[in-house]
């Protein structure tokens, strides 16, 4: 190195590094490539990492010393989390006081005591996610009450804690902003009452599944800075309880009441009487929308996004909507039986500062809606009209015409033909794109979207059988920033494919299942190029075997789940596949080379695994101390009596 050279990077300040780093999150090896330049980017890149995603636990220490100032720790891919590794990052000199978040969400093995331990010593926690443990219970929450400045706690499912459980939290936890208890089923008005009372503090709370009544919101409604509700499915709530509140919330801006089945607008009204501020409603598979719903609506002059989805529509409420004084920017009428072109073309002529349309699903309507779609709400972001399949295909041309703003775009089993697609083309900014079950496109129409739609992430050609491999070069050339690409069950596709996709170098996820015509050579291509890949589907590719595993091995340790399942994989391939350290999940059926003592040895080999999804018959042939030793290690086993 010369002086020269000595000087400029003694030049670049700690604080200008930080910067550069900052620009560095997109792709997860540079950062690592930064710190291994020299002694000096290696130090400066320690000290500035705030968070932290490991795949394992064993490490923990060693990385607490590499670095000591993480504030948000995801600890969600590790499926052995215990006690010991709770205590070391609650006895890390550094952590204890840099921490203020933890995910556990997918954890099982810590106790009591190792929560108790992080709750107590990292003193500047203030949130904590420990969704999905289901065995934990009240004892766990006199830990968790033990977190004094915690802010956010999400315990959805997890169904042992009680009222008494959640009454130590909220003593203990008086910061509280936000609290999810969706499917905590032990939960009654008298855990959300005491909540209500003691956390004044709450913006967001989440009762989903709760078995309560109208007895606990009246505390809740009280809480003068509650901005987000959640009853979805409290089935305890109907209209004669609504009706004895003698108070509104407000401050309230978000409020979803999906699946409560007991409540009609008599009920809502009451609910919401005085809450000016709602910005966000859902409704989504409630009470019917009728004028009277509409009339109740009208006093929101602050919303802007409804969801209606699965609900069932009256003329004279969905025409009401156009007479709203809001102006919408999101809704959703997926699934709405009964929704005609005159009802859905007067409500989007009426709000034309929509950004999101959600029609799924809706049969009746034809070419009049999207032409009134496309010329009333040119500024759209998203539209997603699956299955909608009374709309023809010359409709589609005037998506192209209109809405050039599209990121997003559903066109699942539609008539969409390629005439279509070269009008689709024509939208610069489109990032997510389904053509699933579309079976007038081809090759033609796909090599027009590579053409015009550089900024494509997602694509999916799902059973879209008239896509072959030129189709996608003409996409993989085009738009080599793709992320996700599903093409299963298009028998159309060979290796070419595959060879043209693994020029995509961010490609995480790759759906080729039933891809007959796929081999072990094509997937040696994904594997050498696709350095990100992290969700593989090969079930039903006959073609690969294990010549296929090894690459895999080598060049695809970002991998965390595949599925195998009817593939000519034996126990050296499966085996082989386990040295990929971040696998979590594997689906293994019906593979004909599979043994016992092989699948025992390879899963043995995954030491990060936590669900697998095997054939009921191996059930019997496997030791019960292996099985006992998986699931002990936070394994989850899926069987599956399922015919060849």
């Amino acid at each position: 190195m010369t002086l020269h050279e000595k000087t400029n990077r003694n030049d670049l300040t700690e604080e200008i590094i930080f910067t550069i780093l900052d620009h560095l999150n997109s792709h997860p090896f540079a950062k690592k490539s930064f710190s291994l330049t020299c002694k000096t980017f290696y130090l400066i890149e320690s000290r500035h990492r705030r968070t932290l995603k490991p795949f394992c636990t064993q490490l923990l220490e060693r990385t607490s010393f590499r670095y000591p100032f993480i504030a948000q720790l995801d600890l969600s891919l590790c499926a052995q989390v215990d006690d010991n590794a709770l205590n070391i990052v609650s006895s890390s000199s550094t952590w204890k006081s840099s921490l203020w978040g933890v995910n556990l969400s997918r954890s099982r093995l810590f106790s009591e005591v190792g929560l108790s331990s992080l709750c107590v010593n990292c003193v500047n926690l203030v949130e904590i996610d420990l969704s999905n443990m289901s065995e934990m219970g009240d004892v766990a929450a006199v830990a968790i009450a033990e977190a004094k400045n915690l802010e956010s706690l999400w315990l959805a499912r997890c169904k042992l804690i009680t009222d008494m459980g959640i009454a130590r939290i909220a003593i203990g936890c008086r910061k509280l902003r936000l609290l999810c208890l969706k499917w905590c089923l032990r939960i009654g008005d008298l855990g959300v009452g005491l909540v209500a009372l003691k956390c004044k503090e709450i913006r967001t709370l989440d009762l989903s599944y709760l078995p309560i009544t109208e007895q606990c919101l009246r505390s809740v409604m009280q809480l003068q800075y509650l901005e987000d509700l959640i009853l979805e499915g409290c089935y305890g709530i109907d209209d004669d309880g609504l009706a004895t509140l003698e108070q509104s919330c407000k401050p309230l801006k978000v409020l979803n009441m999906s699946n409560c089945q007991n409540i009609s607008h008599v009920g809502f009204s009451c609910l919401t009487n005085g809450a000016v501020s709602l910005q966000q409603l859902t409704l989504a598979y409630s009470f019917a929308f009728t004028a009277d719903l509409s009339k109740c609506l009208q006093n929101f002059p602050a919303l802007q996004s409804v969801k209606f989805d699965g609900c069932s529509v009256t003329c004279s409420g969905i025409t009401a909507i156009g007479n709203w004084c809001a102006s919408l920017t999101e809704l959703s009428l997926r699934a709405c039986s009964g929704l005609t072109d005159e009802q859905l073309s007067f409500v989007v002529q009426s709000h034309k500062e929509l950004k999101k349309l959600d029609i799924t699903c809706c049969c009746k309507i034809t070419y009049v809606s999207i032409d009134s779609i496309t010329n009333s709400c040119t500024s759209l972001t998203s539209l997603r009209m699956e299955c909608c399949s009374s709309v023809s295909k010359e409709a589609f041309v005037l998506i192209g015409q209109h809405c050039r703003y599209l990121e997003e775009l559903d066109v699942t089993d539609n008539e969409v033909d390629d005439e279509g697609l070269k009008s689709i083309s024509r939208c610069p900014k489109l990032l997510n794109l389904k053509l699933g079950i579309c079976s007038n496109i081809t090759d033609n129409g796909l090599t027009h979207v590579g053409k015009g739609c550089s900024m494509l992430k997602e694509l999916d050609l799902y059973r879209s059988t008239g896509i072959t491999d030129v189709g996608v070069a003409a996409i993989s050339h085009g738009c080599s920033s793709l992320e996700e690409v599903n093409i299963a069950y298009n028998d159309r596709i060979t290796d070419a494919s595959l060879t043209s996709l693994s020029k995509c170098s961010s490609l995480r996820v790759l759906e080729i299942r039933g891809c007959t015509h796929v081999s072990s050579v094509g997937l040696l291509s994904i594997a050498m190029g696709c350095r990100q890949l992290t969700v593989l589907d090969i079930k039903k590719c006959l073609n690969i075997n294990d010549n296929a595993m090894l690459p895999l091995a080598l060049y695809s340790q970002n991998l965390k789940q595949i599925n195998l399942s009817y593939c000519s994989v034996t126990d050296t391939g499966l085996v082989t596949l386990a040295n990929i350290n971040r696998l979590q999940n594997m689906t293994i059926l019906h593979l004909m080379g599979l043994t016992p003592n092989g699948l025992t040895a390879a899963l043995l080999s995954c030491r990060g695994l936590n669900k697998v999804k095997l054939h009921a018959s191996f059930k019997p042939l496997l030791p019960r101390s292996f099985l006992g030793y998986m699931e002990a290690h936070g394994c989850v086993f899926q069987w599956r009596d399922k015919a060849f």
